[in-house]
């Protein structure tokens, strides 16, 4: 019939100038060199940042665990959880390798955790919740957002008193 070479690459019904277009699209190698000229080099990149972008403050955020109600009803041990917060809060994916960036601190019946990498508070009531639940208190004691400050935890007790007298008028 005719050329093999060329019947097997394109369809015949092509001309001239369509098979050269369709050459021209499977070579990848003009359109990476264009991309590549496109691209922006390094001072041209630092230009187009906004000023302040490279010096990146540490951010330290400061949470507290008020326990002073179990503890002063000696329920719990403020050390024995101080203990625990530091084997157990996970800094980079590694549990106890809390280096420079956090710092668990007790004072009195309060535990104070400043820390500059990025930590939710959300974490410290699961770490004190699992605490409660390893000791046997979780059934009497919650773990609440104080009204006054946002950045403080407190450890409460559930209002058993108020569901006895519920029970009682039923």
């Amino acid at each position: 019939m005719g050329d093999a070479g060329a019947m097997g690459r394109h369809p015949p019904w092509l001309s001239g100038r369509e098979r050269e277009r369709t050459r021209a699209s499977s070579n990848r190698e003009p359109r990476r060199r264009r991309r590549r000229e496109r691209e922006a080099t390094p001072q041209q990149r630092a230009k187009m940042a906004p000023k302040g972008a490279n010096k990146q403050k540490k951010k330290t955020k400061t949470f507290v665990l008020d326990c002073a109600r179990p503890v002063d009803d000696k329920i719990m041990e403020i050390g024995s959880f101080e203990k625990f917060l530091k084997d157990r809060v996970k800094v980079n994916g590694k549990a106890g390798v809390l280096g420079d960036s956090v710092t668990i601190t007790k004072d009195k019946s309060r535990i104070v955790v400043t820390t500059e990498v990025e930590m939710s508070k959300r974490y410290l009531k699961y770490l004190t919740k699992k605490y409660l639940k390893k000791h046997n208190v979780r059934d009497w004691l919650r773990v609440v957002a104080s009204n006054k400050d946002r950045s403080v935890y407190e450890l409460r007790y559930f209002n058993i008193a108020d569901n006895e007298a519920e029970e009682e008028e039923e």
